[in-house]
């Protein structure tokens, strides 16, 4: 569905209604939505907006990530552990 636009050809806001959201799900929007200082749709739209937008990492920022995860599994995860369940079929 493209969104129409306006007189000056910019693309119109689009309205979605959002229909039995569990308790639970709107609880923990409307909680983040008090915290960022902003309105359930606000907060929804903003949600919305961080998971369809790609994000990228600097092979700094990924290589530090898998230093922290190595760190975490204290050795658990070798190189020989990850051959041997590949071979297993296990991974």
């Amino acid at each position: 569905m493209e969104p129409e636009k306006n007189q000056t050809g910019e693309h119109m806001a689009m309205n979605y209604t959002l229909k039995n959201i569990p308790d639970e799900i709107y609880k923990k929007i409307k909680l983040r939505a008090r915290r960022h200082r902003r309105s359930v749709n606000s907060e929804i739209i903003a949600i919305l907006g961080e998971v369809t937008t790609p994000r990228r990492v600097s092979p700094e920022e990924f290589l530090a990530r898998a230093d922290e995860l190595r760190a975490r599994t204290k050795g658990f995860l070798t190189e020989e552990f990850l051959k041997k369940v590949k071979r297993e079929g296990l991974l």
